[in-house]
């Protein structure tokens, strides 16, 4: 048995349909491919869709000390990607509630409607030296990450500091 292709899509259940299809189309840049009353199908790329939103008005809202998913992850293409998302969301009000460099990538976490949490990071590392980080030494003692300060990087960015500076682990939180 081989390992799948790819990984295709999620759905999401909710009981704040209209804002939670809202929410999402807006922060993936994405739009309904089908919709209706009790579903949509969300894409912002060639899969046919990411994100799926189902209506069920009956459930509960969600109990944050509770077993689940932790949070799903978005890879932007480069630094002013990142950038540029951080920026437009915060231009709307919506800032995430944490920011750190976890070494292989520069990351920002957001919640949506329903208090799921979303990862949005661009890649720092290639494939080779994100393994050789994992299984060095600084990642065995702090395999989360350092916070950081996406205003502070953001500037740092502007001034035209290079990318591989900014996202840089061994001055992460400097």
């Amino acid at each position: 048995m081989g390992s799948p292709a790819k990984f295709a899509h999620v759905v999401l259940k909710t009981n704040k349909y209209e804002a939670m299809v809202a929410w999402w189309c807006d922060f993936l840049g994405a739009h309904v491919r089908h919709g209706n009353d009790f579903i949509s199908f969300l894409s912002y790329d060639e899969e046919h869709h990411r994100v799926a939103i189902a209506s069920l008005p009956h459930l509960q809202d969600a109990e944050p000390k509770t077993v689940g998913v932790e949070h799903f992850a978005f890879t932007y293409p480069d630094l002013e990607s990142l950038f540029a998302q951080f920026e437009r969301m915060k231009a709307k009000g919506i800032h995430p509630y944490w920011t750190i460099n976890h070494g292989f990538t520069l990351s920002a976490y957001y919640r949506d409607p329903d208090g799921n949490q979303v990862e949005t990071q661009v890649d720092s590392m290639t494939m080779e030296e994100a393994d050789a980080f994992m299984h060095g030494p600084l990642f065995a003692a702090n395999p989360i990450g350092i916070n950081v300060d996406f205003d502070a990087l953001l500037a740092r960015w502007r001034a035209g500091e290079p990318a591989a500076s900014i996202t840089d682990y061994a001055t992460a939180g400097a």
